[in-house]
């Protein structure tokens, strides 16, 4: 009997990470359709005239019905109560509904529709909302934006519910052996997601002889449906692996409101979700915008037409390359033989130098950031695993926060001064998007793991919800604060997209202009303006996000040694 429970799928290496593939695979799918607009926002601007606070008020909406509706404290509960398997297929199957009415937003066959048409002359004024400041629309807002936000906030409903499913679902498939690792290997896959996005969010737009970014957003729904299929295939493994445990934790130890206490009162709790808010709030909504901001800052020269560099195979090359450096990176952490594991990592530095050099090449902006994840893919599992085996998570924690302040004062200070210079600026920009990846690491693979040390087995789906609840307020209010900012420090740029409208608008009615002929001309204008912005105002605002979280990862390093918390202390207990 004993040997027949200890022989159950989770006892399998090969299962357990099997099983841990497809939750990754499935929030690979859902970071590329989390920033699919991110790498084109210029193209939003030129394209469907959305400003940057239309474009940030869309993005923040994302977390609108987790935030305000309290959707995510549900998606806890109802994780708790109906398990891993059955949340995960609900989420999927949400995300790829907003995923829908998201592309049909932006698509031709919305603008000049009835629908666009009602979007226009409503949501112009939310009651209480609009009186507190947070409504996700404002009157004036491209109705594209405003059905688009819609679909963002199914989606997001979505999206947040699998996080934290897949944080619960790996703690049940790898608790007491490498939990760390999984967590830090499955952030790795999943942030490839957003390499992928940068990558291929312009090609789809600018693919072809016109531009179009209803593409990039196809491209990102045919991948949730991708997610929605992993989601099932998990749902049946999770099944076994239930049949074979006898496993019913919905049933067997039911949630309960009076549980949360335990959560609130925790002071490590506390510590965590405060610093966990901070830290994401400094990342995601950079992640929006740090296309844009390199597009600012650095000077690029579009390769001369007709040149490989200028054609659209590159992209297709550059993305397996990036796939070399991605895997050979993540293999040579689990080889024993020193001779492989040096020769892996050596063909990973090689492919991510000879990336490096085509994104140079390419002169994209989009290219030169989708590096952000790779230095991540390389060390995130390196740091799982020491996580798993030597502890030192608070530690982690604060030099995460540390290599944040650093990479975004250097984006705000430093790079500007590399104008004009094309190797120099790339360079620069290169260095510290890996940097702050390699922060992006530090944090989640150790700050994900603790919180099991926090709280017990039957509440973790709500702590882990509560904990991205708090994070999601950051994540509604950055995007925003950083379009309303950029926009205020740039009132000359604002001035003249306006400036056009309203001529564009004069020379219709005078008969002097077509109406397409006056949306081309707006186009143009803002496709010069889209590039202009100064960006320093937002980068020190996402700087001092970081010098907050550095102060609570100090403090958490206090409460953990007086408490006992064993956040310091190792995974596995050998």
């Amino acid at each position: 009997m004993t040997q027949a429970i200890q022989k159950t799928l989770r006892d399998s290496a090969a299962m357990r990470w099997t099983a841990l593939l497809l939750l990754a695979l499935a929030m690979f799918c859902s970071y590329i359709f989390m920033d699919i607009l991110s790498p084109i926002k210029d193209l939003m601007l030129s394209e469907r005239q959305w400003d940057s606070t239309a474009f940030g008020t869309m993005q923040g909406s994302e977390v609108f019905l987790n935030v305000f509706a309290f959707f995510l404290i549900f998606a806890g509960i109802i994780l708790d109560k109906m398990g891993v398997r059955f949340t995960m297929v609900l989420s999927t199957i949400t995300m790829l509904v907003g995923a829908i009415v998201k592309w049909y937003a932006v698509s031709d066959g919305f603008q000049g529709s009835g629908l666009e048409q009602w979007f226009t002359d409503n949501l112009n004024y939310i009651p209480l909302f609009d009186e507190l400041g947070v409504s996700p629309f404002y009157e004036g807002m491209p109705a594209s934006a405003k059905f688009a936000a819609c679909g963002f906030m199914i989606f997001g409903c979505g999206c947040e519910m699998a996080g934290i499913t897949v944080s619960r679902g790996i703690v049940k498939w790898f608790k007491g052996r490498e939990m760390a690792l999984a967590m830090g290997s499955e952030m790795a896959l999943a942030r490839l997601g957003v390499a992928t996005c940068m990558i291929f969010s312009p090609y789809f737009a600018r693919l072809g002889d016109q531009v179009s970014v209803s593409r990039s957003v196809a491209f990102g729904v045919v991948l949730m449906c991708i997610a929605v299929i992993m989601s099932v295939v998990y749902f049946f493994m999770d099944r076994k692996l239930d049949t074979q445990t006898g496993e019913a934790e919905e049933k067997d130890d039911p949630f309960r409101i009076k549980d949360l206490g335990q959560i609130l009162t925790s002071k490590g709790f506390w510590l965590v979700a405060l610093l966990c808010v901070l830290y994401y709030s400094a990342i995601f909504p950079f992640q929006k915008y740090a296309v844009n901001m390199l597009q600012c800052n650095l000077t690029l020269t579009k390769p001369e037409d007709g040149s490989f560099w200028a054609g659209s195979s590159v992209t297709i090359v550059q993305y397996l390359i990036m796939l070399v450096v991605a895997a050979a990176g993540f293999a040579s952490n689990f080889q024993k033989n020193k001779t492989r594991q040096y020769t892996l990592l050596g063909i990973s530095i090689a492919a991510l130098i000879t990336y490096c050099y085509m994104g140079y090449m390419r002169q994209s902006a989009e290219a030169i950031f989708a590096v952000f994840p790779l230095l991540a893919v390389l060390i995130t599992p390196i740091l799982g695993g020491y996580v798993d085996h030597k502890g030192k998570a608070a530690s982690m924690l604060v030099l995460g926060s540390l290599l944040l302040i650093g990479c975004h004062l250097t984006f705000a200070f430093i790079l500007p001064l590399f104008k004009g210079a094309g190797v120099g600026g790339v360079i620069v920009a290169y260095v510290t998007i890996l940097v702050l990846g390699a922060s992006f690491s530090l944090v989640p693979a150790s700050l994900w793991p603790s919180v099991p040390k926090l709280v017990e087995q039957k509440i973790i789906g709500s702590a882990y919800a509560l904990i991205f609840w708090i994070q999601n307020i950051g994540l509604w209010l950055f995007p925003l604060l950083i379009g309303k900012v950029l926009d205020s420090t740039n009132p000359e740029l604002v001035a003249q997209l306006d400036a056009a409208k309203e001529s564009a608008k004069q020379a219709v009615d005078a008969g002097t202009m077509t109406l397409q002929q006056s949306q081309e001309q707006i186009s143009a204008i803002s496709e010069q303006i889209a590039v202009q912005y100064d960006y320093t105002a937002p980068l020190v605002m996402l700087a001092s996000l970081g010098v907050a979280a550095l102060l609570l990862g100090l403090a958490l390093k206090v409460v953990d040694r007086k408490k006992g918390l064993g956040l310091e202390l190792p995974n596995i207990k050998e």
